[in-house]
């Protein structure tokens, strides 16, 4: 539990220093060790299904896309998506590809009673780096963290 603690207070001491609307902010590493130290951990891949198609899957997230591919509009049933796959007493890590869609996904569901929201820093892909390329400098998958292509 020392761990577990040590991370959760890092992330809530970043959200603070950020003033973010939701629990806190981890970097991928940390979701990782989050989600196998929390029984109640859960990672909620926001990205819509040709992005974890094209790029990536993180092997036992729950899927629930944030935005609808190609046009990128809100889906309208994320809510209750998220209602469906978890109850408001779980830790949600959620990922989108750099850490923006998620970040606006954990304020929703913050904002909807969900008490335990981290955004996952950097996302699946990263930032993009010098020649404007995404998975060059950071993220999920250039930590080598576990990740599938289907």
């Amino acid at each position: 539990m020392g761990r577990l603690n040590e991370i959760l207070t890092l992330a809530q001491a970043r959200a603070t220093k950020l003033q973010l609307p939701y629990a806190g902010a981890m970097t991928p590493q940390e979701a990782n060790e989050v989600r196998q130290l929390a029984p109640n951990a859960a990672i909620v891949d926001v990205r819509t299904r040709a992005e974890r198609d094209w790029v990536g899957r993180v092997p036992e997230a729950i899927e629930i896309e944030w935005a609808t591919y190609p046009d990128m509009q809100a889906n309208p049933q994320f809510m209750e998506a998220l209602k469906h796959a978890v109850t408001t007493d779980a830790l949600l890590l959620f990922l989108c590809r750099s850490g923006a869609r998620s970040s606006a996904a954990a304020k929703a569901a913050s904002a909807a009673g969900y008490p335990s929201c981290y955004n996952i820093l950097e996302g699946f892909e990263g930032d993009k780096d010098a020649s404007n390329q995404r998975n060059q400098t950071n993220g999920w998958r250039h930590a080598g963290l576990p990740w599938i292509q289907s």
